[in-house]
This record gives structure tokens, sequence and C-alpha cells, in this order.
């Protein structure tokens, strides 16, 4: 799988969230948080239908658009392009720059802490 552009990244997060969804839809939400036109998006989920990352379905006059890329999958490939490219390979060194730069609620410290004892007991560290 190809890495989504932020555009592409974008549109997925929304399909994720909800689908089907059409071009209106998402360009309405994208417009929320910065101003961009609806052939501009209209072009970018275009470009997505031939990537295969998004598959259109047509419902009367409605284009109707849905996520072909799985959120987890598509995570995973991004993790491992950035833990690859920007951290030599090396978890400790994503998950200390990431604990250091942002901070974490009681509740996701408490997750990572249970995901680490979890990987232990399975012998997965």
């Amino acid at each position: 799988m190809n890495k989504p552009t932020a555009s592409e990244l974008e549109i997925l997060q929304l399909l994720w969230q909800k689908q089907p969804q059409t071009v209106k839809e998402i360009n309405e939400c994208i417009n929320q948080e910065r101003p961009t036109g609806y052939t501009t998006t209209l072009k970018i989920m275009q470009i997505m239908t031939q990537k295969r990352y998004v598959r259109r379905v047509t419902e009367g006059k409605k284009h109707l658009y849905y996520a072909e890329l799985q959120q987890d999958d598509t995570q995973r490939v991004l993790i491992d392009k950035l833990l690859d490219g920007a951290f030599m390979g090396s978890a400790q060194r994503l998950i200390m720059k990431t604990l250091g730069s942002y901070s974490a609620s009681q509740e996701e410290i408490n997750e990572i802490r249970k995901m680490l004892d979890d990987m232990e007991k399975n012998n997965r560290i």
C-alpha cells in the first residue's frame, strides 16, 4: 500500500468516522477546519478512487464514497514508514519522543501500562 497524502488521509479519516458520504458532505467537514473548494475535494476523491483508496457507488443522483483502505492497516503502514524513516526503526525512540512532546492523559498512560503488561505477560517484549 502506498502512503496516502495529507489531504487523502484527512478524507479517509472522515470516511472512517462515518460512511458513506458524498463529496459535498466531505467538503463541508473540511471547510469547518479550513476553506477548501468543492472542485478541489472532488478532484482529490477522484484520484483516491483511481488509487482504490475509496470506492464510489451511485445511488440515484448521488455519488456515495466508502473507504476502501482499512484504518488499522493504513495506520500500521504510516507508523512503519515513520518508525523506519525518522526513528531508525526504534519504537522506544518514537514513544519517548511522543510522550516527551505531548501530554498524555492519565487514562492514556494507564492504557499504555496495561498494553505493556499484556505484552510482557504474553512474552511479546
